[in-house]
């Protein structure tokens, strides 16, 4: 197994869709970029690659082939983008066709996405997995050193209830879990600033935090970070005062001290 193109590759998973795992992922990948070092964000969600809608960059052109992922030596460049170096099978893809890569050959496209890319002098790679424990979950750890993983879920059971099965397989492949981040977290109501928790407390042994994964931040529920990923203007760079970003530094801090010790 190749160790990879950055010093710390760092995936992000869930068992569910609808998390907002991608949004944790490119907004992860931007604070800690704000630490000065070279970060690189790979979109291997290839079947719903929404990084390139929430960095405002699509194709119009079709792919008609695939014969890049049947020839040797072909180096993609990485899209710039906010200071990141980004690469996402929609980036190759028209905005609206369908991947129909037979799934024995996604194993290929994956390792071309992660070793065949001119990434340059990354510190970190932060992977944006798709949901689940699938062909591509298992494929990646054959293709690239994992340094560890972070979880997303919503303060919800079955959203932990399916992260617990992510858990249980990344124990089995002896991953390191560095933690795990709740997204749409309760909200102060911008009227009575009260806080506002759209979702049932998840009760006591039923979470993931009662299996031992550390809580690395929780992340508030606001209307301005989907329209932050639907405009293309992460929510870190169009509000790096608010109350997301400052989540979103201080899981980043976790991270980044988890990788060093």
């Amino acid at each position: 197994m190749s160790r990879g193109p950055a010093r710390f590759a760092v995936a992000v998973a869930s068992g569910k869709g609808g998390v907002g795992k991608s949004t944790v992922s490119l907004n992860l990948a931007l604070a800690l970029a704000e630490s000065g070092v070279r970060v690189g964000l790979l979109d291997a969600d290839f079947y719903g690659p929404d990084i390139p809608l929430m960095v405002r960059l699509k194709r119009s052109e079709r792919l008609g082939s695939w014969d890049l992922w049947r020839r040797g030596g072909v180096e993609i460049e990485p899209v710039e983008r906010f200071g990141l170096q980004i690469m996402s099978v929609g980036f190759l893809l028209a905005e609206q066709q369908a991947l129909t890569m037979p799934a024995p050959l996604l194993a290929a496209m994956l390792r071309q996405l992660v070793h065949d890319v001119r990434w340059s002098g990354l510190e970190y790679l932060v992977i944006d997995l798709p949901p689940g424990t699938a062909d591509l979950q298992q494929q990646l750890l054959d293709v690239v050193s994992l340094a560890g993983v972070v979880v997303v879920v919503t303060p919800q059971e079955v959203a932990h209830l399916d992260a617990r099965k992510v858990l249980e397989f990344l124990g089995a492949a002896g991953v390191r879990v560095l933690g795990g981040v709740e997204n749409m977290g309760p909200f102060p109501c911008p009227h009575c600033g009260e806080r506002v928790e759209l979702f049932p407390a998840v009760a006591d042994g039923r979470s993931i935090w009662s299996d031992g994964v550390e809580l690395l931040g929780r992340v508030p529920l606001d209307p301005a970070l989907a329209r932050a990923g639907d405009d293309g203007r992460p929510l870190v760079l169009a509000e790096p005062d608010g109350a997301q970003a400052s989540a979103f530094g201080a899981i980043a801090a976790k991270v980044a001290a988890a990788l060093a010790g």
